[in-house]
């Protein structure tokens, strides 16, 4: 049996097909979008028809690869960037474009709820989360004071995923863990907080769809859908997830004990909890994930736009800039990149800025430029890690996925950094393939009894030629920079400098 596995992003959707028998992807697909343009600072949108006119174009491309073995496809499973925004109207077509996680103009309304809630401990204590701008509910907010009109016309609402789900299946529905990215989610009851609900607007109890298990079918393939791709009828729809979510269980990230982390251009820490971690500080954010376990997560938002903006200003291609990295010292003798380029979510910072710090004639070099960058977007994720170990996750292997992971001086620096073991997976596309085990998940349990142990062992794989080992040395060095790094961010934010 065949499976397809989607994974909808910020910039693009990729599918792939996965042959369940043999572990080996037999085609994928691959299709490009942008942002809407002219917008103000920090209103990040895209029309939601784009991700499913990229989605059709993926499959395509797959089913054409695959040929007269399309027949063999039982299931799919979709993984979408989180938090987005689709209001749907009573016709179920999307009343505007849908405000995107990256999107931070919802700043007034996330301290107008915090307030109302006795500030973000008070929300803490009611749903396990504080309230950031990439989140859905305070978009909704936003929707209701700017544009009254179009809340007005607003009769249900879902995230990204859902609604290539609806899609694909004509139902209307919400799995734990994408949801828990909203804002209104209790992660430790898994049922929505309706006095949140009830603080933006009556309405929304009446907007959101039922919400169920992750491990459930969303539902079976539209018949005019499955003729036009020449599908079955029976072709099963897994629940799907968010982007981080199915990226666990693409990479094996369905236990206690394996973190993994995304050097994309963002970026993301998680790993599996078997009960709810909430963090007082509001730093990890309490997800759940989409195995019905719960997924605490750190974001950055600058990895690889840290790099590759250091990598357009002295014109190198990314072996050039691997070689910079690799000549100059650990630490950057002295050089520190506070990497703050698009704002921050961890820490909170949305109108931060970058900064660079400990210039001086004899260190002012290329080289540690480059260094320099790399070292302060991974510490960025290492103080995430030092409050995993904080509150009790002590990982022992981070498995590296995104476009930074293919650098094998950017893996030992995570090790370093990190201090712990850092190894990549055989397949760069850890999200789709999450889709389509989670699609054969429930497939399989349709008639029998299938775990995800079993499917992970067999389908994800690690290349080991890639696993890197900390060195003690430079995980102290680094230990003392992120100490560094962090109270710089601390002083010059009080200031109101950064």
């Amino acid at each position: 049996m065949y499976f397809l596995g989607i994974d909808s992003g910020t910039q693009s959707s990729k599918a792939i097909v996965l042959d369940l028998d043999t572990g080996k992807i037999l085609a994928s697909g691959h299709s490009t979008y942008d942002l809407i343009e002219g917008l103000p600072s920090g209103h990040l949108e895209q029309h939601p028809q784009a991700w499913i006119d990229a989605v059709d174009a993926c499959v395509r491309q797959c089913l054409q690869q695959i040929g007269h073995d399309k027949s063999r496809i039982a299931g799919i499973g979709v993984s979408g960037q989180q938090h987005g925004l689709v209001a749907l109207g009573a016709d179920d077509q999307p009343v505007r474009a849908a405000k995107l996680w990256c999107d931070t103009s919802t700043q007034a309304q996330c301290a107008e709820i915090a307030h109302h809630f006795g500030g973000q401990p008070g929300l803490i204590a009611l749903a396990g989360n504080a309230m950031l701008p990439g989140y859905t509910i305070p978009k909704l907010l936003w929707l209701k004071q700017n544009e009254p009109d179009n809340f007005a016309k607003t009769k249900s609402i879902l995230l990204p995923h859902d609604y290539i789900n609806f899609w694909l299946t004509g139902v209307k529905r919400m799995e734990y863990g994408d949801a828990s990215g909203m804002g209104i989610l209790n992660v430790n009851t898994r049922q929505w907080a309706h006095e949140i609900c009830d603080f933006i607007d009556p309405r929304v109890r009446e907007m959101l769809p039922p919400l169920g298990s992750s491990k459930s079918i969303h539902g079976t393939i539209r018949k005019d859908l499955a003729v036009k791709w020449g599908l079955n009828f029976d072709v099963v729809v897994s629940a799907g997830g968010g982007d981080n979510m199915m990226g666990a269980i693409g990479t094996g990230n369905i236990k206690p004990g394996v973190v993994t982390a995304s050097f994309g251009t963002s970026g993301t820490l998680y790993g599996v909890a078997d009960s709810p971690v909430v963090d007082g500080q509001g730093e990890v954010a309490a997800f759940c994930d989409s195995t019905d376990q719960w997924l605490p997560l750190v974001c950055t938002m600058n990895v690889t736009v840290v790099t590759e903006q250091v990598r357009e200003m002295f014109r190198w291609d990314l072996k050039q800039l691997e070689i910079a990295v690799k000549t100059a010292q650990p630490g950057a003798e002295g050089v520190v990149f506070l990497p703050y380029l698009n704002g921050e979510r961890t820490p909170n910072l949305p109108n931060g800025t970058g900064v660079i710090h400990g210039l001086r004639p004899t260190n002012m070099t290329p080289a540690n430029m480059a260094r320099a960058a790399v070292e302060g977007a991974t510490l960025g994720l290492a103080y995430g890690l030092k409050r995993f170990r904080d509150l009790g996750m002590n990982p022992t292997e981070i498995r590296l996925t995104g476009g930074g992971s293919k650098s094998g001086v950017w893996r030992q620096i995570a090790a370093d950094c990190f201090n712990a073991e850092v190894v990549t997976l055989n397949t760069s596309e850890g999200a789709a393939l999450g889709g389509a085990i989670q699609a054969a998940y429930v497939h399989g349990n349709q008639t029998g009894k299938v775990s995800y142990d079993q499917l992970c062992a067999k389908l994800v794989t690690l290349d080991e030629s890639t696993r890197c080992r900390p060195n003690a040395g430079r995980a102290e060095l680094y230990a003392a920079q992120l100490e560094k790094q962090m109270e710089l961010t601390g002083r010059l934010n009080q200031t109101g400098w950064l």
